[in-house]
């Protein structure tokens, strides 16, 4: 088709990887002393608007970019009003976090003692069987993980399916948590559209 690309068998265009995850961020000039500075990410790109291109809202802000070895990007929003994103009141502190890949378990390490120097508290190294992990905050209150793989994934057909049939255990086994009444299922709106009120 001239000016399409049809994807194969019908299916999705390929996803290719993750270009950037965006946060909300208190100082733009903070969080850059700690993702530049400490971690070593350098500020490789910044975007300040007065109006928000998607939705024309004036808001000034500044966009920051912060590259890491593999060409993706971890972005922050500065508002201007010195707020962070206020953590979500029905989940838990360690469910939401943003984990980075390093090389090995060596670096891990390192990486541990260089937080811990500049007095970031940390905790781990945790072994999860398959990656181990060190967490700690950022200035924002954002959870993040070292993490290296120590075992890796087998992409066959019957490791595939045998990670299918733990998760069919686990839906399984909500069904049955909930029919017990130990868990409530509750009823959840999700925000799925640009013209919703939040994005006004």
């Amino acid at each position: 088709m001239d000016g399409q690309r049809k994807s194969e068998g019908g299916r999705f265009v390929p996803v290719r990887g993750l270009h950037h995850f965006a946060y909300r961020c208190r100082d733009a000039e903070e969080t850059r002393r700690f993702y530049e500075d400490i971690l070593g990410l350098p500020l490789a790109h910044i975007i300040q608007e007065d109006h928000v291109p998607s939705t024309g809202e004036y808001c000034p802000y500044v966009h920051i970019f912060f590259e890491m070895g593999d060409g993706s990007f971890i972005a922050f929003f500065d508002l201007g009003d010195d707020l962070a994103s206020e953590p979500s009141p029905n989940t838990p502190s360690w469910v939401n976090h943003l984990a980075l890949n390093v090389a090995s378990v060596e670096d891990l390490v390192q990486a541990k003692q260089g937080l811990e120097a500049a007095g970031v508290e940390v905790v781990g190294v945790t072994d999860h069987g398959f990656i181990n992990s060190i967490y700690f905050f950022d200035p924002n209150g954002i959870r993040l993980e070292l993490t290296v793989q120590v075992k890796q994934t087998r992409r066959d057909p019957a490791a595939l399916a045998g990670t299918r049939n733990r998760l069919d255990t686990w839906t399984a086994r909500k069904q049955a948590l909930r029919a017990s009444g130990e868990i409530k299922p509750n009823s959840q709106a999700i925000i799925r559209s640009h013209s919703h009120s939040a994005y006004r």
